[in-house]
């Protein structure tokens, strides 16, 4: 730390004002909206758009797949940097916003492993969801401290109490208000903000407008009658007076070791309670934190330079037959133009155009701090899993590949173009859009996913981007596991089992089966082998 502070007396504080984190919910909570008015506040952009609005309107900044366009859902991650300030503080966030459809989980897994924080967003009236818990489970696993957004208040909306003992049931976390809710549907005013006793009034005249505080002397001020009904009033102070007899205070520690969260009330779509939260992530979020790696951890104070690829997206611009890495930085402060070692080959890479993202718009990184995440083109050396160092040779561990759950065999239209159809297959598994099998035996691709969407999503991008009409096949096969043990055990399980047998895009041995009977009955047969069905996604 000494010769950190000698060499570049500033970096603690430009890198202890990022927050990385991503937002995760089940789908149509708002998570897409919320990230929109995020930039608004952030002043990235003058007017967010809306999922759900009309013509222009709709252009949301962080879904850029013509699908996620046309669908208005997100189907894969984005990475968003901007500035925010509040009061004297200035924060630099880094946001990623997941899919919510669980048909795409595998992509959100991978980012929960480059973020330090996650925002869960609940809609009032749904509460907790099954997708929402799946990621909260992800969450917990890697004890990422989580703060939570209700949001929808301005719908018809359900009681807070229950909200909240939803949350605290569920998903076995303390929760704490920081925010409390007056009214709800139609009759929803805005939010009590408990944290700094303040009135937060909605505008519902203009959505990109920001709320209006109204700073007060507790509960008893007697202007508080000057903008709430008195029935209204009397109901907000029975439920704030009964919130603190019988809810944790906030505890800051407690929230960063992940085992409390914060929740704020509002309405994404109004602008409204969202600033709160924003400055909620800039006071109890965490500082970027230390990556685990072999054979030691990463600290973000170290002057030296290192990051991990999580994400690989192939044509964001199909103008170019682009790749972009998206990587988190793990320590030291990058510079354009720096040379960096690709850890999994030993070569030197010049990083000359990295880029920063907002969403599809992006611009030339002249620097990035620890925290920060940004895009390296190029041209399929980078792949998921991937560190990148000044040279120690350390990997980022823990980022996951799953077995698939459907598996189809894949063809194209003109049997002339079987090369090209290669080509497009190899390119989305490296991006981990799908697990791509060659069987041993006979010819031809066998495609598998997490989710039956992943299918169509895959036909129309290698029809957009590669001008291929294809068509997907049943197949006989319903699931897949990695073989792994010594070199001639697997070498005889190939030899014995070569109608089951197929290779993934590394190369790597991989058992094809019908039933589960089959896996029961290799692990049975063959105590030598492991059958696993997740993959560590490093080389």
């Amino acid at each position: 730390m000494l010769d950190t502070a000698s060499n570049r007396p500033d970096l603690p504080a430009e890198i202890a004002r990022r927050r990385t984190f991503a937002i995760i919910s089940h789908p149509d909570a708002g998570k897409t909206t919320l990230t929109e008015k995020f930039l608004l506040y952030g002043g990235a952009i003058q007017m967010a758009g809306q999922v759900r609005a009309k013509g222009e309107a709709r252009r949301t900044r962080s879904d850029f797949m013509q699908m996620e366009k046309d669908r208005g859902i997100s189907v894969s991650a984005s990475a968003m940097s901007f500035d925010f300030k509040t009061g004297d503080k200035d924060f630099r966030f880094n946001l990623v916003d997941t899919p919510g459809h669980s048909d795409f989980s595998e992509d959100t897994y991978r980012t929960l492993t480059a973020v330090d924080a996650a925002v869960m967003v609940i809609d009032g009236a749904k509460g907790v969801e099954s997708q929402t818990q799946k990621l909260f489970e992800v969450c917990r696993l890697r004890d990422l401290p989580i703060l939570t957004f209700c949001n929808k208040m301005d719908r018809e909306a359900r009681d807070t109490f229950e909200i909240i003992d939803e949350i605290q049931e569920n998903l076995a976390i303390d929760v704490t208000p920081a925010s409390w809710p007056i009214g709800q549907g139609r009759d929803f005013l805005g939010c009590y903000d408990m944290l700094n006793d303040r009135l937060e009034l909605m505008d519902r005249a203009d959505r990109n407008k920001v709320a209006e505080s109204i700073r007060l002397e507790g509960l008893d001020d007697p202007r508080m009658a000057e903008h709430i009904p008195a029935d209204m009033l009397e109901k907000l102070r029975e439920e704030v007076e009964m919130a603190r007899e019988l809810l944790p205070m906030l505890d800051p520690q407690s929230v960063l070791e992940g085992h409390m969260t914060p929740i704020w009330f509002g309405s994404a779509i109004n602008s409204f309670g969202v600033q709160e939260l924003m400055n909620g992530i800039g006071t109890y979020g965490p500082e970027p934190q230390i990556q685990k790696a072999t054979p030691r951890e990463i600290a973000p104070e170290e002057t030296k330079v290192a990051g991990f690829v999580f994400k690989v997206q192939a044509n964001m611009d199909p103008k170019h037959r682009d790749r972009v890495a998206f990587v988190r930085l793990a320590s030291g402060h990058f510079q354009r133009g720096m040379k960096l070692t690709h850890v999994r080959t030993k070569k030197p890479m010049a990083i000359s155009n990295p880029v920063l993202f907002l969403a599809s718009d992006r611009e030339l990184a002249e620097e990035a701090w620890a925290g920060d995440i940004i895009g390296i083109p190029n041209h399929g050396q980078l792949r998921i899993g991937d560190t990148l160092t000044e040279g120690e040779a350390i990997r980022v561990t823990g980022i996951p590949s799953f077995a698939p759950e459907l598996l189809q065999g894949v063809r194209a239209g003109d049997p002339m173009k079987a090369k090209h159809l290669e080509k497009a297959l190899m390119q989305f598994a490296e991006e981990g859009a799908a697990k791509i099998f060659r069987p041993n035996i006979g010819s031809g691709f066998i495609v598998g996913v997490v989710g039956a969407l992943q299918f169509e999503v895959l036909a129309s991008r290698i029809e957009l981007e590669y001008g291929l009409p294809v068509r997907f096949e049943a197949s006989q096969f319903t699931s897949a596991r990695w073989v792994s043990g010594a070199r001639p055990a697997v070498d005889k399980f190939v030899n014995e089992n070569k109608g089951h047998i197929a290779f993934d895009h590394d190369g790597d041995v991989v058992y094809l089966t019908r039933l589960q009977w089959d896996i029961d009955r290799i692990v049975r047969d063959h105590p030598e082998l492991t059958l696993s069905a997740t993959k560590e996604m490093m080389v």
